[in-house]
């Protein structure tokens, strides 16, 4: 299992568009996360910024990755949510949301 952080701009005049949209979350998005060997997902938001946390138990991340960015239902809702980021200046060439560095961990 390997734990992943990103994080990501929320634009000031969407966020309670983008909490509405994530208080229900569609079934098949929900699906394809679980599919795609994600657990233990959670999204927190703080002076503008989101925060994501989740948990990769699978064996091939960017096979998984590419599988659900192939998703028709994983396509229309980041239509609706994407709109609602914007991507902080810092993030690497190619990131949407800018992972974050795990310096660390208890269990």
């Amino acid at each position: 299992m390997k734990r992943y952080g990103s994080i990501i701009g929320v634009k000031p005049e969407k966020l309670e568009e983008y909490k509405k949209l994530h208080a229900a979350v569609w079934p098949g998005v929900l699906a394809m996360i679980r599919e795609c060997n994600i657990r233990n997902y959670s999204i927190f938001y703080k002076d503008g910024i989101l925060y994501s946390y989740y948990e990769y138990i699978g064996d091939n991340y960017e096979k998984d990755m590419q599988r659900m960015a192939a998703d028709p239902t994983t396509q229309e809702w980041w239509k609706l949510t994407d709109p609602c980021q914007q991507a902080v200046e810092n993030r690497a060439p190619g990131e949407w949301w800018a992972a974050m560095e795990e310096v660390f961990h208890t269990d």
